[in-house]
């Protein structure tokens, strides 16, 4: 039994590359996915208490603070398949500073950090295996957040990771408009006959972990998500003039990023004054990341 308390980092997340292949007789997607890890964090306290049950707190007040809360049911779901546990329970305190439905991965995050979490408590009693098992069952971005990878390619619906060099040296600017966007509607709307020109379906090669680059940057659901929400294009337009190498929408939105390269010095000069003229003209949520 390792320390009774636990102070964890839940890193969002980006999609360099996102494509989609096929609808799967589950519901979810076959995919393939860059996905890489950024520093823009929720913070989740974890505390074991000598008595079943679990407890939950959290920031945002609009969230679910019991089972309808994914970190809870990722801790239900530790408990259930764990010998060592037996008899324990937990109080979570999660802090949200990662946008919510923004395509940043946070709810999946703060699942895996979970998982994690309880698994460092109790020895590593599960495997790396069963934990990426036990990460599935609560979604499909779930795995990512459960291993030490900074950047894999996905495939499957995203639980089949290589782990591969990460975008570097580069530098993030998150622009977030300010609302949510469902996945589930944005994959309903999304028509495979019209997926992106370099999806494998259309004969095309797949990705090589060993040889990705900025230009391999692409996501499928961005057409879809812009046509639901045009604010997203008028974004993706100023960054660009703001000077961005790459402008990107993450997952299925509505945040973007743009990618800014060159030397630490030439990276930061350009993300700030990327940052003020968006600030000055637009007003969404900015994040500086690495």
């Amino acid at each position: 039994m390792n320390s009774f308390d636990l102070r964890l980092k839940a890193p969002a997340k980006i999609n360099l590359v996102l494509r989609v292949l096929a609808r799967r007789s589950d519901g979810y997607h076959e995919l393939e996915t860059w996905m890489q890890k950024v520093g823009l964090f929720d913070v989740v306290t974890l505390r074991l208490r000598k008595s079943p049950g679990i407890e939950m707190s959290c920031s945002t007040e609009s969230l679910p603070q019991d089972e309808g809360n994914l970190v809870w049911r990722a801790a239900e779901l530790f408990f259930r398949h764990s010998v060592r546990s037996l008899g324990w329970g937990l109080a979570i305190d999660l802090q949200k500073n990662i946008p919510i439905a923004a395509g940043l991965g946070g709810g999946s995050s703060d699942a895996g950090t979970v998982l994690r979490g309880l698994n460092t408590f109790f020895d590593n009693e599960l495997s790396e295996e069963a934990l990426l098992e036990l990460a599935l069952m609560l979604g499909a971005d779930v795995p990512f957040f459960t291993v030490d990878a900074q950047s894999v390619l996905a495939t499957g619906v995203g639980e089949k990771m290589v782990p591969v060099n990460p975008l570097s040296p580069c530098s993030f600017l998150l622009v977030n408009p300010g609302f949510s966007v469902s996945t589930a509607a944005v994959f309903e709307k999304f028509a495979l006959t019209e997926a992106a020109k370099n999806s494998t379906i259309s004969g095309l090669p797949k990705l090589r972990p060993e040889t990705l680059t900025l230009s391999d940057l692409e996501n499928d659901l961005e057409k879809v998500t812009l046509e639901m929400f045009p604010v997203i294009g008028d974004i993706k337009d100023e960054l660009r003039d703001a000077g961005a190498d790459h402008v990107l929408m993450s997952g299925s939105g509505p945040t973007v990023f743009a990618v800014f390269t060159g030397s630490l010095r030439r990276r930061h000069e350009a993300v700030e004054r990327a940052a003020d003229r968006m600030r000055r003209t637009r007003g969404e949520i900015l994040y500086r990341v690495e």
